[in-house]
């Protein structure tokens, strides 16, 4: 079930992938100012702070970033702000410069849409992203999140600012994966599920059937038509991050999902991930 927040006191709907505080974050996909690919991976062993926000072109988006800016210039050297939006590079890069945004990496989520669909923070009806503040440590957990509830309010700084001071003082947590959030690379990484795996990992997955015990499937139904196209392209974007390429058809308000590990013959780890996944989208 999709997270309602509110603009202007209008119900809004945030889709995607649930992310939890204590979980891993997914390696979400962004563009640079000069147009260039950038992953949550490139910032590998700093402490994140991710903010994210409607449009630089709003009084309260433009007061976000320049809040951060101002803050960000005391921080630690291995914390990062990383801001992101839907505002294209030239818009955001016309920002930073005219604003002296220094301090700040300001990243498009325009392209891709990974960084919403990937944290749950994609708003349905606007095609924008909600305003949040995550705090990811050096292995990418998430440690803080904060959504506001009202697109239009500010985030509480000093509540994340608090939050990422604990996190400072207590860098590493012990984390133990409870499920994968990230498919393993298909070249010689994965190996075939044994038979009494595959009916155990089908239990863990209501309504996910196998087919020929090579594959397994399921129908998802949406409220309509729009609805099951918004499905297939939020799993074929993240299933194509992931490397991993499902059969899915589209049929009015239903769509059928298929997974099977071509390069495997068969079923693997990553078919069950990528139906956690498509589970948590839909």
């Amino acid at each position: 079930m999709a997270v309602k927040i509110t603009f202007k006191g209008s119900p809004m709907d945030l889709i995607g992938r649930s992310l939890s505080v204590n979980n891993k974050c997914p390696d979400f996909k962004l563009v640079s100012q000069d147009l260039k690919d950038v992953k949550l991976s490139a910032f590998a062993g700093k402490i994140k702070v991710v903010t994210s926000f409607l449009s630089l072109d709003t009084p309260v988006c433009d007061l976000q970033v320049r809040e951060f800016n101002k803050r960000a210039a005391g921080l630690a050297q291995n914390v990062i702000v990383i801001g992101v939006s839907r505002d294209l590079p030239f818009a955001q890069r016309k920002f930073c410069e005219s604003n002296g945004i220094k301090n700040v990496n300001v990243l498009s989520d325009y392209k891709y849409s990974s960084f919403g669909f990937n944290c749950g923070l994609h708003v349905k009806q606007l095609n924008l992203l909600a305003r949040s503040v995550l705090i990811l440590d050096a292995d990418n957990i998430v440690r803080y999140k904060q959504v506001v509830g009202e697109m239009t309010n500010s985030p509480d700084y000093k509540d994340a600012l608090d939050n990422l001071g604990a996190v400072i003082k207590n860098p590493e947590l012990d984390f133990v994966e409870e499920f994968p959030t990230q498919c393993k690379p298909c070249e010689g990484a994965v190996s075939l599920l044994p038979q009494s795996v595959v009916v155990a990992k089908l239990a863990e997955h209501p309504g996910w059937q196998s087919v020929d015990d090579k594959k397994i499937t399921k129908e998802f139904t949406f409220a309509d038509y729009a609805g099951g196209v918004l499905f297939v392209d939020m799993l074929a974007s993240i299933a194509d991050e992931q490397g991993h390429h499902p059969a899915m058809t589209l049929s009015y308000k239903k769509v059928k999902v298929t997974f099977t590990t071509h390069n495997a013959g068969g079923l693997t780890d990553n078919d069950f991930i990528m139906a956690k996944i498509a589970d948590e989208i839909a």
